[in-house]
């Protein structure tokens, strides 16, 4: 098989794929000589790049993601409000910030930060399995805690947590009012998708 079947293969592969394309789901593909990610993906990228394509690809949540380009990003968003895929609440925005930078968090502390009760919006987002249960708190009544999924990364459009901007303003979370802490976690993804709800503000049609 040359390189640039394997190029195309690995290109359908990606845009076929409902989560990033790792390895080892390539390698599942192949009986032999699977193309190696690390090789083929900057091959790719320079070739999207090269065509001016309006598609980019994206090391997101471990693997690799097909997304839209930034330039393109009012467009796309307009699409998913209009089709009503844009579903995350401002107050399940402020619950994930506070939980990817806080990680791992019990209900007490997201809701000390937001000063309101956080229970029903917790369910949600842990419904859409946007955060996971970690374990418990040593502190009295041992409440459960909270951390982010590989979901989370793929919804923003991140391989890592660490890729998150850093909160150089911010001082401990006990210390800051609650308006300057939620000011400061909520942050806009930075890598649009053309099917993940994007969790930002949409501009008027």
């Amino acid at each position: 098989m040359t390189e640039k079947e394997q190029l195309n293969i690995l290109e359908a592969l990606l845009f076929a794929s409902p989560e990033p394309l790792t390895q080892s789901r390539v390698n599942l593909v192949f009986v032999d000589d699977a193309p190696q990610l690390t090789h083929l993906i900057p091959k790719l990228q320079i070739m999207f790049m090269n065509e001016e394509r309006p598609l980019e690809i994206q090391e997101i949540a471990g693997g690799y993601q097909i997304t839209t380009r930034a330039e393109y990003e009012t467009w796309v968003r307009r699409l998913l409000y209009k089709s009503g895929k844009l579903t995350l609440s401002q107050a399940a925005l402020e619950t994930l910030a506070i939980i990817a930078y806080k990680q791992p968090v019990n209900r007490f502390e997201v809701e000390a930060v937001r000063g309101v009760d956080c229970s029903g919006v917790l369910k949600t987002v842990l419904d859409r399995n946007l955060i996971k249960i970690k374990g418990r708190d040593e502190g009295p009544g041992r409440p459960l805690l909270y951390a982010t999924t590989d979901t989370f990364l793929e919804y923003f459009g991140l391989n890592r947590i660490s890729d998150m901007p850093k909160l150089k303003e911010i001082v401990e979370l006990t210390e800051a009012d609650n308006e300057e802490q939620l000011s400061a976690f909520i942050s806009k993804p930075t890598h649009p998708s053309s099917e993940l709800d994007r969790p930002t503000d949409i501009p008027s049609a």
